[in-house]
């Protein structure tokens, strides 16, 4: 027992041998926990994504041109514009060009500007509000026109029917004598008493030219046709055009034409029961009476003329346009005019436009059987403008 009991106490004493320089441990308390574990270290954050190239600046848009100025156009008429006739027809023509040139072009018009101081009042206003293209529409305008142009060089004058030019005046016209002409074909086909009636305007060359080629195409279809003439000696008068048609259709005339500016001529002869031609527009609306139109389209010149303003190429000119322009027409014929009529209008007209024809082409002989001008050859413009006699089949005396 002694013997176990040293055993024992050598083994204790070896153990206590053995833990001598090892620390003891800590006593942990039994409520807490066991010591934690690190917490994991951060997902590294997601490299920033680029920044993007900054926008280039905008380049500055630059302002827009200003228009230059509308080029200021002026038109003087000699009578009212009412609804037909020659003055209606330029302002057609006003009104053509309004149309196609829209903002680039401010037009306006004086109405009745007849006397000749009237004429340079009204131009004169024109130029000094800054119109620098001035359209004259009456031959009467000649002088005026020829004096204010030489006050104003800088401003476009240009005159219908005149026969001067200056540095900054033209002239320009229409071939009215070729509508005229046609008429008369038509008249001739059409007449049953072969009496032909024409109320005449001013007697100018150009009003008698035209007479003399509605006489010429009337003889040509009905050798047998005469032609009367009554001259009310002013451009627009439609009470004077009326009382003229009347009497012309009292002694007899059954078609009748015109060079006056307004309807009347129509409207008396549809009241009295006989024909009628509308002359410088369409004047079918006043009365059945319209056989057809000589019209006029000043349009087709006017838009020239801006034309050459605008792209500074405007020059002095002499223009006479016609059927080959497509300035002059007989058109709106009536329903009841025949087939063969039709054809023989559509044929010479297309001979006149073409120069294949030429409608003062000899031998032409006056009203008093005299030979004006001899077989195979023509008048020249020239001497179409200095027509101061009548053409064999038109009756009457020319006024002075």
């Amino acid at each position: 027992m002694r013997r176990i009991m040293t055993l024992l106490a050598v083994a204790a004493t070896a153990v206590s041998s053995a833990l001598v320089g090892v620390p003891a441990l800590a006593q942990t308390p039994a409520s807490a926990s066991t010591t934690p574990l690190p917490a994991p270290a951060p997902a590294p954050a997601p490299a920033p994504a680029p920044a993007p190239a900054p926008a280039p600046a905008p380049k500055p848009v630059p302002a827009p041109e200003p228009l230059p100025p509308p080029l200021k156009i002026g038109f003087i008429y000699a009578s009212p514009i009412g609804e037909a006739g020659w003055t209606f027809s330029h302002d057609l023509g006003r009104r053509a060009i309004e149309a196609r040139y829209g903002a680039k072009i401010q037009t306006r018009y004086v109405e009745n500007v007849v006397q000749g101081a009237q004429v340079e009042r009204v131009l004169r206003e024109m130029a000094n509000d800054g119109v620098t293209l001035i359209f004259g529409t009456a031959y009467d305008y000649g002088k005026a026109m020829l004096k204010v142009a030489k006050e104003f060089p800088d401003v476009h004058f240009e005159h219908a029917t005149g026969i001067e030019t200056a540095p900054n005046l033209s002239v320009y016209d229409a071939r009215t004598y070729q509508g005229a002409y046609l008429m008369g074909l038509v008249a001739g086909k059409m007449t049953k008493s072969n009496q032909l009636g024409f109320v005449a305007s001013v007697p100018i060359p150009a009003a008698i030219r035209n007479i003399n080629a509605f006489a010429l195409g009337a003889r040509e279809s009905n050798p047998k046709a005469q032609v009367r003439v009554t001259w009310v000696n002013e451009w627009f008068n439609p009470d004077r055009e009326r009382l003229a048609a009347e009497a012309l259709i009292g002694e007899g005339a059954d078609v009748l034409t015109q060079n006056t500016g307004s309807s009347a001529v129509v409207r008396a002869a549809t009241e009295k029961g006989v024909r009628a031609f509308g002359w410088d527009s369409d004047m079918s609306r006043f009365g059945a009476a319209q056989l057809g139109a000589s019209v006029i389209e000043w349009g087709i010149y006017y838009s020239r003329v801006v034309d050459d303003v605008l792209n500074d190429h405007w020059l002095r000119r002499m223009t006479w346009w016609g059927l080959k322009e497509g300035m002059v027409d007989l058109a709106f014929l009536s329903n009841d005019v025949p087939d063969d009529v039709r054809e023989l209008l559509v044929k010479r007209r297309d001979a006149i436009a073409s120069g294949e024809a030429v409608i003062w082409t000899g031998p032409i002989r006056d009203q008093r059987g005299v030979v004006r001008l001899i077989e195979g050859k023509t008048w020249s413009d020239s001497q179409l403008d200095t027509m101061n006699f009548y053409v064999e089949g038109v009756e009457g005396a020319i006024p002075k």
